[in-house]
């Protein structure tokens, strides 16, 4: 089911359906400040599954999405000190931060090399936060079928994934859907691993020691 949430009411009737179906393992499609993004309950695996799943089957472990810098504390197993820099400068915003998160989670992100490593990002967009800070962490992708152009609105991720999804939040044309900047931030520097929305040069601000060599 399709909710405008440019609707207050219809709004509100989305978000608690989207809560309602994450709680029972079942996906959403919900706006981002990037592109739209098809999530699932990051601690139901055979949720995390089906994501992939709807996707057209990659194994990819997929990012999760969290509604406070709170949250963060609790996955990680240890933030080093630029870490908490990025996220004090760029959260919630287009910044993906790979950390190591602590062993003690019970979740299954689908990454069959058994890292230990998650890529995490706060989103600039109420709607998302509203569903996240209710749901807790959840595995988000992009919206599409793999191959497919990413979504930049719910209908046009309708289109692609159908009744593989409970609720799709609607909240128009994204308006700059250009993806997150993901920094690893597990090895001896912060390394740019894609470049995005955040230009380099705004990061080394917060991390002069910012190296680019595995970006290609």
């Amino acid at each position: 089911m399709l909710y405008d949430c440019r609707s207050l009411a219809d709004r509100d009737r989305g978000i608690a359906a989207a809560i309602e179906a994450v709680k029972n393992g079942e996906l959403v499609v919900l706006p981002t400040d990037t592109v739209y993004g098809i999530g699932a309950d990051a601690f139901t695996p055979y949720a995390v599954k089906a994501l992939s799943d709807a996707k057209g089957g990659t194994r990819q472990a997929p990012p999760v999405l969290i509604g406070s810098r709170h949250t963060l504390d609790g996955l990680v197993f240890t933030l080093p000190r630029s870490a908490r820099d990025l996220v004090e400068a760029f959260w919630p915003g287009a910044l993906t931060i790979i950390v190591e998160h602590s062993p003690s989670l019970s979740w299954d992100l689908g990454d069959e090399t058994g890292s230990r490593v998650v890529a995490v990002r706060m989103p600039l967009h109420p709607v998302a936060l509203e569903v996240l800070r209710e749901t807790g962490p959840m595995a988000v992708a992009s919206a599409n079928k793999v191959g497919q152009p990413a979504a930049v609105t719910a209908e046009a991720a309708r289109e692609q994934l159908g009744y593989t999804v409970r609720a799709y939040l609607e909240a128009g044309e994204c308006p700059d859907p250009v993806p997150s900047t993901i920094v690893d931030l597990t090895g001896e520097a912060p390394t740019l691993v894609r470049a995005g929305a955040i230009p380099v040069e705004q990061l080394r601000d917060v991390v002069p020691d910012l190296v680019e060599s595995r970006v290609g």
